[in-house]
């Protein structure tokens, strides 16, 4: 009798084994990519203001993004080549407020075409050259005169899940809208 209880206690517990991932939900596969759910949240616009003025800030934690990343939004009004035609890279070095994130940061590589809200322009990933070795993105876009500019700083190695993530959220409806009226 006592050798039968240790018996029929191994079997109930490997009968509830396969049923566990119910009640305490499914395992940890290793190598599986974490789900990006960016949730953005508006903060204050950390910068002293120049002669673009505020614009918005907003960040999405490690925790929706697998990494913390912020992203700076402004108008440069009038500041464009006004003439039709996509930014090329010389012109997103000039305009895409590298100065805020570090003047000194070099491009990891050619600019890529971006459409925002039906403006046309280009993103590029800068690296700082400090010991941290941050990235940032830059991306610019326009509606004939008025330019738009946006930075996101990330952690290295993120570049591949950020960028489509940042032009996703400029593209929202929060952000078209928040576009639209700028350029009236």
């Amino acid at each position: 009798m006592n050798r039968a209880i240790p018996v029929v206690i191994a079997i109930v517990g490997l009968g509830t084994i396969p049923g566990s991932s119910l009640l305490f939900g499914p395992s940890a596969q290793p190598n599986v990519p974490v789900e990006f759910r960016p949730a953005w949240t508006e903060f204050k616009w950390p910068f002293l203001v120049d002669q673009w003025g505020m614009g918005r800030a907003f960040v999405c934690k490690p925790a929706d993004c697998g990494t913390e990343v912020k992203v700076y939004v402004r108008p440069k009004n009038g500041f464009c080549n006004c003439a039709p035609g996509d930014i090329d890279d010389e012109e997103l070095d000039r305009v895409g407020d590298k100065e805020l994130m570090a003047p000194e940061a070099v491009a990891s590589g050619r600019s890529r075409s971006v459409e925002i809200a039906s403006m046309k322009g280009r993103s590029r990933v800068f690296e700082k050259a400090d010991t941290t070795r941050a990235r940032f993105l830059s991306i610019a876009f326009h509606d004939r005169c008025d330019l738009i500019v946006a930075v996101a700083t990330f952690a290295p190695g993120n570049q591949d899940a950020v960028e489509p993530a940042v032009v996703a959220f400029l593209n929202s409806d929060r952000m078209v809208r928040w576009l639209k009226w700028l350029t009236l």
